[in-house]
């Protein structure tokens, strides 16, 4: 073990000193920003992680997607949906394996350039949730919605370059730093219960959780998948007598918990592998390959081990005549733009903020126009290859508790996402029972921070709490948020207009805990805001010096203090005015307060050091 420790840390040494390290700033490397604690074979072994927990999405989102018919065609005049049609069910098998192919590619291809790009340990894939909005509410089961599967691919591709735009004017940053501080925490641990959900659940987890039906919404589960009632989703019987369930809670999750509890690394991955080795013997009680018509399709596939199946049916199947269908294109354009925009933003932000490098002061993190602007780019192409938006993935989390802290993290993932397109029926055979516990356990990772939460003030507590609540129950992230931002703007706006209208009289208890929020935040505005508020000064540097109208470096020109730069007009320069030891001053600063207080005893302090 020791001779193994030492050259480990010889590699990450020597890696670390080179000019690859100093790229990626790994510790070692002299550059001035290197990030402590980022070591090259770390970096390797979070990526692994974060790729075994998202590997399911190479065939729970093929699934997913193949659910709503993609380029296949039903001709049935009795049945619809073409449900028993052998000859459409075995175009979505084709299509199916096509879906596999894309997934795994685009999230390669995505993550590796996110992770090069932006230098940040979070991986790309097409999302969860996202996926499910695109199969069966915008193109419908089997195609029955109102927009083609063609058409719904293009209102994806053009809400990419959409995004894209809204990146580099800096709206997309703008509109997360916009947010709250309780409301950008409260979708980090929400996310958190969203993931855990997740992992709970049959079609990413364990199955110890399923729907109930009108009477109850949700329901203890853990059955066999024979007595899950076809419609409710509800067990009829044997409750938690399912084996997977418990040896994915067993294997998964309490042996992965025990080896985190000595700091074992590469924990996760001992877990997953643990379980999907003891899923794929065919006679085991807890086998994913059972004698029956899925099971016998899957184990046909896992057979193959190494092949590589082309994209021949949802490659470039984008239908580019928008006016067939122009309302329809219109309604899933704009549907998929405002879902997405919160999903996927409040998601990145989240993620970066999980990983701990976003600023206390700017609220924002580094790189992030070139981040955001890679997320969309993704998008687009994504389309080209038929899938559903790609976002930046919650189980990235998982490498970050790993100790993933750098770009390589993602590229690692990605990497291995390429790899699997060769052996697409190995991955695709990871159960989800497997990777449940999983996504639990880093769930619970992420919700830890949700004591940064400002519970003194209920106008922060409460839309801070909806948020949290609303994001695993109604299994997406975007409305989660848009209920706490809802719920913020009405019962802040109430509790303003009520101190107004009293001149001050009538207050909350707890008012003086109310979290501070402006709705200019540090760092400086998009563009169009600036010339809104100022025409004549949209060319001012916000930092002051070179560029400031007249050349002034006075009143008119931004301060920066930090990372933060206040833009706009200041008053202008009054005589500083005299303060006593002790005493406090506050003042209105670039739409931000500034309190100045000179503490007793620095004086004599001074005094004593000259």
């Amino acid at each position: 073990m020791d001779a193994v420790r030492r050259t480990t840390v010889t590699v990450n040494d020597r890696i670390g000193r080179s000019t690859f390290g100093r790229i990626f700033r790994l510790e070692g490397s002299g550059h001035e920003e290197e990030i402590k604690g980022a070591r090259f074979l770390t970096e390797i072994r979070a990526g692994l992680t974060t790729f075994f927990t998202m590997a399911y999405i190479i065939s729970v989102n093929a699934t997913i997607l193949s659910d709503s018919g993609a380029t296949c065609v039903c001709n049935d005049t009795v049945d619809p949906t073409c449900l028993k049609n052998p000859e459409y069910n075995l175009c979505l098998l084709d299509v199916r394996r096509d879906l596999i192919t894309a997934t795994a590619a685009i999230a390669g291809l995505s993550s590796f350039l996110f992770g090069f790009m932006t230098n940040l340990p979070v991986a790309l894939a097409p999302g969860m949730g996202l996926n499910a909005y695109f199969a069966y509410q915008v193109v419908g089961f089997h195609g029955t919605g109102l927009v083609s599967y063609r058409l719904a691919l293009g209102a994806v591709f053009i809400e990419g370059w959409i995004f894209v735009f809204l990146s580099l004017i800096g709206m997309r940053q703008w509109l997360v730093k916009l947010l709250p501080n309780s409301l950008k925490i409260a979708s980090g641990c929400g996310i958190g219960l969203f993931l855990a959900l997740v992992g709970l659940s049959y079609s990413a987890g364990i199955g110890a959780v399923t729907g109930g039906g009108t009477a109850t919404p949700m329901d203890l589960a853990g059955c066999p998948p024979q007595y899950l009632d076809d419609k409710s989703g509800a067990c009829l019987s044997h409750k938690m007598q399912n084996p997977t369930m418990w040896i994915g809670i067993f294997c998964g999750g309490i042996l992965t918990a025990y080896l985190m509890s000595y700091k074992l690394k590469s924990a996760m991955i001992v877990g997953i592998f643990v379980v999907a080795i003891t899923s794929w013997p065919r006679q085991s009680s807890v086998t994913y390959f059972p004698y029956t018509d899925e099971g016998n399709s899957r184990f046909e596939f896992f057979r193959k081990v190494v092949t590589f199946h082309p994209i021949k049916h949802t490659l470039n199947a984008i239908d580019w005549n928008v006016m067939k269908a122009p309302s329809q294109f219109a309604l899933a354009l704009f549907t998929f733009l405002y879902v997405d925009i919160i999903d996927c933003t409040a998601t990145l932000y989240s993620m970066a903020r999980f990983s701990g490098v976003v600023d206390s002061k700017s609220g924002d993190f580094p790189r992030s126009t070139v981040a955001y602007c890679t997320d969309a780019l993704c998008i687009s192409i994504g389309a080209l290859f038929g899938t559903s938006p790609v976002t930046a993935f919650i189980e990235s989390g998982a490498g970050i508790v790993e100790g993933g802290k750098t770009g390589l993290t993602a590229m690692t993932c990605g990497t291995c996402f390429i790899i699997s397109i060769f052996f697409a029926p190995i991955f695709a055979s990871i159960p989800p029972w497997a990777t449940g516990c999983t996504l639990i356990i880093v769930g619970c990772m992420m919700i830890r921070q949700i004591v940064q939460v400002n519970w003194r003030y209920v106008g922060d507590a409460i839309p801070a709490f909806v948020t949290l609540l609303f994001m695993p129950f109604s299994y997406s992230i975007a409305y989660g948020l848009i209920a706490g931002i809802m719920t913020y703007v009405v019962l802040n706006t109430m509790i303003y207009l009520t101190r107004v209208i009293t001149r001050g009289y009538i207050v909350p208890f707890d008012e003086d805990h109310r979290e501070y929020w402006t709705y200019k935040p540090n760092g400086t505005l998009p563009w169009f805001i600036r010339i809104a508020q100022d025409p004549h000064g949209f060319f001012v540097h916000p930092t002051g010096g070179a560029g400031t109208r007249n050349g002034s470096h006075g009143s008119e020109a931004g301060i920066k203090d930090g990372n933060s730069s206040f833009d706009g007009e200041l008053s202008p320069a009054v005589p500083p005015k005299e303060m006593r030891v002790g005493e406090k001053s506050a003042d209105v600063f670039g739409g931000r307060e500034i309190r100045i207080e000179i503490p007793r005893g620095s004086v004599e302090k001074a005094d004593s050091g000259r």
